[in-house]
């Protein structure tokens, strides 16, 4: 046997397999911090401070408190098993830079689209986004604290979801929380698009 075309093979056998996720939603749903939760690397942030020029044009009911906003997108990674890499591209929320969306969404395996119950609107824009492409997705609810809970089934109806759209609660300030939306993810794109061989759990 080539001992060369064996190492070879073996080195392509450990490639690990890359996988880009979009992590989308509305202005201040927590995008920035589940990407940061989550990934294992410095997450890259394109964050700018809000300023008086964002009275009047961006919609501060409920994020009253937000000091920050993404203008470009945030990038981090996480690994699930030695070949396993999701690459995890978080979308600006604000409308007036949604023509980014094009360019982090190109490529996705699936999406997460963030919702919040007390802005639940705010997330339509990312649902018809990912439904008008055929994008798997799935909507986790962000469990903002003093914000209303809803039944799983008000939120898929609230937002006209498919069946078969899954709906998860979540606290994108919490690692395993996170990666079980990701997890779910994953599981349900690869399901969509018809691949039978999954990854294994984080």
């Amino acid at each position: 046997m080539d001992s060369g075309r064996s190492r070879r093979e073996v080195r392509a056998r450990r490639l690990p397999t890359a996988v880009k996720i979009v992590v989308a939603g509305g202005f201040g749903v927590g995008k920035t911090t589940m990407v940061g939760t989550v990934s294992e690397t410095q997450p890259l942030r394109t964050e700018e401070l809000l300023t008086d020029e964002s009275v009047g044009v961006d919609d501060m009911a409920g994020v009253e408190r937000k000091k920050t906003t993404t203008v470009a997108m945030d990038f981090g990674r996480i690994t699930m098993r030695d070949d396993y890499v999701l690459y995890l591209f978080g979308t600006p929320g604000q409308e007036r830079f949604w023509f980014m969306w094009d360019e982090v969404a190109l490529g996705a395996l699936g999406a997460v689209v963030l919702a919040d119950t007390r802005r639940l609107s705010d997330c339509f824009p990312s649902v018809d986004y990912f439904e008008r492409r055929s994008t798997p997705f799935v909507v986790a609810v962000n469990c903002f604290e003093g914000a209303r809970s809803y039944e799983l089934e008000e939120i898929q109806l609230a937002l006209n979801l498919g069946p078969k759209v899954p709906v998860m609660l979540c606290d994108a300030r919490e690692l395993g929380s996170c990666k079980q939306v990701l997890i779910d993810l994953v599981l349900h794109a690869m399901k969509s698009r018809g691949v039978t061989e999954t990854p294994q759990s984080v």
